[in-house]
């Protein structure tokens, strides 16, 4: 999680959409947003993991967190959020497939409340729209919700 999230500050999020719905992630766990690229696909029982990328030299897994936050029928991605997660001896790439154009927005992070899913680390506001601020490592550690 960011340390401006901790402190309380006014914090800066990418805000990504899955279908109707948008969610968030701290801007400072967010490396680019990629087009479509050539999706590599293998057998495996890992949940969320739907393949890897090949990207600026890098073997990216892709962890297709969509049927988690919106449901299994989830719409078409049409790209890649690079983010970066804390693996066992350094920081990892992972991609996230998202369905439409992300945004950057400044906004002070909100406590949770009411019954929200555990990956939901805090809220922010924008107008009358109230986003999810979505803890990668805790939806990934889950699986499923």
């Amino acid at each position: 999680m960011s340390e401006a999230a901790q402190s309380g500050q006014k914090a800066n999020f990418v805000l990504f959409p899955l279908g109707k719905k948008r969610f968030a992630l701290f801007a400072d766990l967010v490396t680019e947003l990629a087009r479509p690229d050539r999706l590599h696909t293998f057998p495996h029982t890992t949940p969320l993991l739907s393949g890897v990328l090949y990207r600026r030299d890098q073997i990216v897994p892709v962890c297709d967190v969509a049927p988690v936050l919106i449901g299994p029928e989830a719409p078409e991605r049409k790209f890649y959020l690079i983010t970066v997660r804390k693996g066992r001896s350094s920081n990892e790439w992972t991609a996230l497939p998202v369905t439409g154009e992300c945004e950057l927005a400044a906004s002070e992070l909100l406590p949770v409340s009411g019954k929200l899913l555990p990956y939901v680390c805090g809220r922010i506001e924008l107008g009358n729209e109230v986003i999810e601020v979505i803890d990668l490592e805790r939806i990934s550690a889950g699986g499923t919700a």
